[in-house]
């Protein structure tokens, strides 16, 4: 436990602060009032200010964001223990036990401190991770005869780029996908043709699923070229504020409103802030 400015708090020192927190009759009152299902919100916003944490290189915001993940993880563990299901340390030794398990080319004697090691490809690698998942869930719950489908297990609550990345994967697992990447560019034309007949129409609502199938078809071709598509849109999201920002802080500095401008002018800036880039 950390004494005086000079020494660092470890993990126990923030189990302790959150029990503190958590406590009925000297806690805070806002800490108190959470549950499982109101903290979800902010554990959703950390992760994402991580990810942007990452993206941006900074690492002592880094460092700054991967502690607010981790005190959302020491908050459920916190209501956990309340509770009498489990605690922080359970949590470790849970992931610290299965990550053993999910690589016997590393720990081929089922122990953390073993030495052994087995040389597998990435594909034997994914392959016996994927099995393994499969065995420790008939393992769970050995009783269970009905039908579960390959994609149950694929949170609905993930954005949708990466729940379409995920989906396409385990369906990929048993065979069903395109062989080369070729074919998902066809499907893609395919899609674009369907879409332009959709909007020819006026039919909205096919226009909303064929614009799907579309996004569907492309982050498919991303996942045959070894793109992550979430990583990919987060990309072009953030160049296009850039090169946004250089048109606008261009017209802010000549004392020109940008809304009064024709598309033509904002597309030579546009052109401008791409070579700007480029210096």
């Amino acid at each position: 436990m950390a004494e005086g400015k000079s020494a660092l708090y470890g993990i126990e020192d923030l189990i302790y602060l959150m029990a503190r927190l958590r406590d009925p009759n000297t806690g805070c009152p806002w800490d108190l009032k959470q549950t499982f299902q109101t903290i979800v919100p902010y554990t959703l916003e950390e992760t994402y200010e991580v990810a942007d944490a990452i993206a941006s290189g900074d690492m002592a915001h880094i460092k700054e964001e991967l502690g607010d993940l981790l005190f959302q993880i020491i908050f459920y563990s916190q209501m956990g223990s309340e509770k009498a299901e489990f605690t922080f340390n359970d949590v470790v030794h849970g992931i610290t036990e299965k990550l053993v398990r999910r690589h016997p080319h590393v720990f081929a004697d089922g122990t953390l401190r073993g030495q052994q090691r087995q040389d597998l490809t990435e594909e034997q690698i994914k392959a016996n991770w994927e099995k393994i998942k499969q065995q420790e869930k008939a393992a769970k719950n050995p009783q269970a005869d009905e039908f579960k489908s390959l994609l149950a297990d694929v949170p609905k609550a993930m954005p949708a780029l990466m729940r379409a990345e995920k989906l396409q994967k385990k369906a990929a697992t048993v065979g069903f996908d395109w062989p080369q990447a070729s074919q998902v560019l066809d499907k893609i034309e395919e899609e674009i043709g369907e879409l332009r007949e959709a909007i020819a129409a006026g039919r909205e609502a096919e226009i909303q699923d064929e614009m799907g199938d579309l996004m569907f078809a492309c982050v498919n071709l991303a996942r045959h070229l070894n793109v992550k598509s979430e990583v990919a849109l987060d990309s072009t999201n953030r160049k296009f504020s850039r090169r946004f920002e250089y048109i606008e802080r261009n017209f802010a500095a000549q004392g020109r409103d940008m809304a009064a401008a024709d598309l033509n002018e904002m597309e030579a800036k546009w052109q401008e802030a791409k070579q700007y880039e480029k210096q």
